[in-house]
């Protein structure tokens, strides 16, 4: 390869020097729009409105259920809208999305009933839809591991001969993970269509970071790989959709994985589990809330007349109706059966696993007959 044709390939590699962005901060456009990208239609935006409204008050009230004791724990992502229902808005109802144990909103936004999206959190199943049918992996826990998932699904919508694509969700912590750079590289040799897109909240639990990594951005991480980056501005949901749109034809006209970083920030704790005041301040909290991606968005809005008090009125009656359905749906009490714990395990149960099953099906007989002896006494 000439000197020439490397300084090429190499440059096609780099992400922006700065995030990408079309709104500033206070929701006025950018005196100069980027470059490359192309802003998605108003229709297209007003919809990512109504959904990032509905997303944020599903947020609110699953955090609410868990002080209440009904949800055994809950990650919450406000302040992250912009980027989970920028994810989704960039994808095909047949491409497939890969998230985390944070992006329930995202979930919600993939039309998942959201009581099913708090199966996992409430402890009733490790997933409460169907992935296949929804073309949704169950939710992950352990850093990166999706990410693997992501490129071996990708790899075989490949070689099926569709246009499919994979998109894996991940936070700043998970590039810090083998699992996230083995999937970079195989994902890379391969030409594998899946989309890397790192949601960079600043945090790994409470670690920042500064004490993960010290490259110019994460979105940096693809380009040992020979994967093409880009970092955008997280809060911009013009901007994330046209970054994710542009990344996801990129890898569905077969040009392989695109790596994705936004920058954002996670308003709450890292679950109600978590105390925040311990490694960052009410200020650095403060200074964020002023990049608020929905109120941003709406004032993007109304400035192109693409959203009246009437729409905004509408759209927050639709969330609040959602969100006591929802309430309605956990009041619910789950009727779980013991035995569902030897279920799925394998496809074939072992010999040892039905050993176990026929135990335990044995002392909930026999628990049953002393419960029904006693009442019979009484």
């Amino acid at each position: 390869m000439s000197v020439k044709s490397l300084r090429q390939t190499v440059q096609g590699l780099l992400p922006s020097l700065t995030p990408v962005r079309f709104v500033t901060e206070d929701g006025t456009p950018m005196a100069k729009p980027p470059a490359g990208y192309t802003e998605p239609p108003v229709e297209v935006l007003r919809d990512a409105y109504r959904r990032m409204v509905r997303g944020r008050r599903f947020d609110t009230q699953a955090t609410a259920l868990t002080k209440q004791g009904r949800l055994a724990v809950y990650p919450s992502s406000r302040g992250q809208e912009a980027c989970q229902v920028g994810a989704v808005l960039a994808l095909r109802p047949d491409d497939w999305l890969f998230p985390t144990y944070r992006d329930s909103v995202a979930l919600v936004t993939r039309g998942i009933d959201p009581l099913e999206v708090l199966t996992l959190l409430r402890g009733d199943w490790h997933c409460g839809y169907d992935p296949a049918a929804t073309r949704v992996a169950p939710q992950c826990t352990p850093l990166a591991t999706q990410a693997l998932h992501a490129t071996g699904m990708a790899e075989s919508l490949r070689r099926k001969g569709g246009d499919g694509v994979a998109m894996a969700l991940a936070g700043d912590g998970a590039t810090s993970e083998g699992d996230f750079h083995e999937a970079l590289n195989f994902a890379a040799v391969f030409r594998a269509p899946v989309v890397f897109f790192v949601q960079n909240n600043k945090y790994a639990i409470s670690v920042p970071l500064a004490r993960q990594s010290v490259a110019p951005a994460l979105a940096y991480k693809g380009i040992g790989y020979g994967v093409p980056c880009e970092q955008v501005d997280g809060n911009d949901l013009v901007a994330v959709l046209a970054v994710l749109t542009a990344a996801v034809e990129h890898a569905r006209a077969g040009n392989g994985p695109f790596l994705v970083e936004a920058h954002t920030y996670r308003m709450d704790a890292h679950t109600n589990a978590d105390d925040a005041t311990r490694y960052r301040n009410d200020e650095e909290v403060e200074r964020w809330s002023g990049a608020d991606p929905l109120s941003r968005l709406e004032t993007y809005l109304r400035a192109l007349g693409g959203l009246t008090d009437e729409d905004v009125a509408t759209v927050r009656e639709e969330a609040e109706a959602a969100a006591a359905e929802l309430r309605t749906g956990m009041n619910a009490d789950t009727v779980s059966d013991p035995l569902e714990l030897f279920e799925h395990v394998y496809a074939e149960p072992t010999p040892q696993l039905r050993e176990q099953r026929a135990l335990l099906a044995a002392e909930l007989a026999e628990a049953d007959e002393t419960t029904t002896l006693q009442t019979q006494e009484d």
